[in-house]
């Protein structure tokens, strides 16, 4: 799956894919052949699969085995046509993700769904939000669109030719990870039309939008946790057809815990990445969404590392604001002490000149449990 302009040479494959007719496609990326060798052994492409599977993806997971979310060409179509009518209708898309993660594959998708071509910003190289305008500028109408990831999104808003450029078109869904308070209200402000989306490569990409579910998507809450359903969920797992996350015919069990009251689903974090800590547990992303408003903070992390007294105690990796001066530890757990237990206030500070990431723009949590744990002082 190439990332430039050479996107087109997949469209006929997709499309292909898109009418259920043809091969089963797994998508792999063009420049990285060490993860294209990991998925292809990983994934069995030439074996047997059940003629309804349209393509394979991958979950954006970088250890251990990757897992292969079989989706059918009727919950791909599901899934766009969903899309565009929540938005307002078909349009062109701009293509400024990796295409073989769900997020880029799906702006191809709805290309195709609309009968338009997809406008392409070559992220080969990185985002580089200078190339924005431009790319924005050649789209037609009537309507326009695209997807990004948050960290994108903040480098746009530090470009004002970029954010005037975003904010033209008539919808910018963020998704890949959640998407900072501030960081919003900074996009809506400037005029963005902004949809926060959530889902994952098992349900097509994005299936809720701004907390409502898109038509054909079910949800509900079991223990606190996710559970998804619907036109647009995948099949199964290709390499892991007895996998627990699919064990209720219908239904994805996600790790995300969450609440849906009166048809809004709010998502508060990871429970595969709960911190225990002297006895209590603690949601990472809670205590993010606390960090991220003070004012010297532009992204951060927080993390649990192995601790003799607590179990587990509460660390953070932070960026800092432009033009700001890192905020002290003390500030910073005086700082969540206020909305917060005092016991999620972090208790080691690292200060980086910016997150290490995998997929599409998530933060790499191994990556970055493996350096503070190199550099701690416990």
């Amino acid at each position: 799956m190439p990332t430039g302009a050479s996107v087109g040479d997949v469209l006929p494959h997709l499309r292909e894919a898109l009418e259920g007719n043809g091969p089963t496609w797994l998508p792999i990326p063009t420049a990285d052949r060490r993860e294209a060798q990991r998925l292809s052994s990983s994934l069995r492409p030439g074996e047997e699969i059940d003629e309804s599977v349209a393509l394979v993806v991958t979950t954006s997971g970088t250890t251990g085995i990757p897992k292969g979310a079989m989706l059918s060409a009727a919950a791909l179509r599901a899934s766009g046509e969903a899309t565009h009518e929540r938005l307002g209708g078909p349009g062109q898309w701009l293509l400024a993700l990796p295409t073989h993660h769900i997020a880029g594959i799906q702006v191809l998708l709805r290309s195709i769904q609309a009968g338009t071509e997809p406008a392409v910003l070559d992220v080969s190289d990185g985002f580089l939000p200078e190339g924005l305008a431009a790319a924005i500028g050649g789209m037609r109408g009537p309507r326009r669109y695209t997807s990004l990831v948050p960290t994108q999104l903040i480098k746009v808003l530090d470009e004002p030719a970029a954010t005037a450029a975003l904010a033209e078109l008539d919808a910018v869904l963020i998704g890949g990870a959640a998407t900072p308070k501030p960081v919003l209200e900074r996009a809506r402000a400037a005029g963005i039309t902004v949809f926060r989306t959530y889902g994952m490569s098992e349900t097509c990409g994005g299936c809720v939008y701004e907390g409502i579910p898109l038509d054909g998507t079910e949800v509900r809450i079991e223990n606190g946790r996710v559970l998804l359903g619907g036109a647009m969920l995948a099949n199964g797992y290709r390499n892991q057809p007895e996998h627990p996350a699919f064990a209720e015919p219908g239904w994805f069990r996600t790790e995300d815990a969450g609440s849906y009251d009166d048809g809004v689903l709010t998502v508060t974090g990871r429970l595969d990445e709960a911190i225990m800590t002297g006895g209590l547990l603690v949601l990472p992303q809670v205590v993010e969404a606390v960090l991220i408003t003070h004012p010297a903070i532009s992204e951060c992390v927080v993390l649990g590392l192995p601790d003799a007294r607590l179990g587990q105690r509460v660390v953070t990796a932070i960026v800092t604001a432009p033009g700001a001066t890192a905020p002290t530890l003390e500030e910073l757990r005086e700082h969540v002490a206020a909305e917060l237990d005092a016991i999620a206030a972090p208790r080691e500070l690292a200060v980086l000149q910016e997150l290490p990431l995998r997929g599409p723009g998530k933060p790499d949590r191994a990556a970055l449990r493996e350096y503070l744990q190199s550099t701690s002082r416990n």
